[in-house]
């Protein structure tokens, strides 16, 4: 699997691109049918910095997420929050439709006798 960090107008320190990285790695623990995870800060604004998470998972299904903060790590913590719940919804709809049997797997119901009259 694959995770690119990617920044507009400014520069991150390599810590920084590290710490993404091991934040972005962690959504493996949800899913582990991910492909690729692009990241991308945008520090064009000074007041709100963003985030954005494009994820790539098997039979192409595709995630993304964005916020902004102040602070850079805030708007990770956000949108990694974001994209965790897109990731909890999609892996419970897969597990959901696998576990429920279809309309003729199941048995047929036994024939309701009539109570007796007295």
């Amino acid at each position: 699997m694959q995770i690119k960090v990617s920044t507009r107008h400014g520069h991150l320190s390599e810590a920084t691109q590290q710490f993404i990285r091991e934040k972005a790695q962690k959504l493996l623990r949800l899913f582990d049918r991910l492909t690729m995870i692009e990241v991308t800060v945008d520090l064009s604004d000074e007041v709100h910095q963003s985030v954005e998470f494009l994820v790539q998972a098997e039979h192409k299904h595709d995630f993304v997420a964005r916020e902004s903060a102040p602070d850079v790590l805030a708007a990770l913590d956000l949108a990694l929050a974001k994209l965790e719940g897109q990731l909890r919804r999609y892996k419970g709809k897969i597990q959901d439709h696998r576990r429920r049997p279809s309309a003729g797997d199941l048995p047929a119901a036994p024939p309701v006798e009539p109570l007796p009259e007295e």
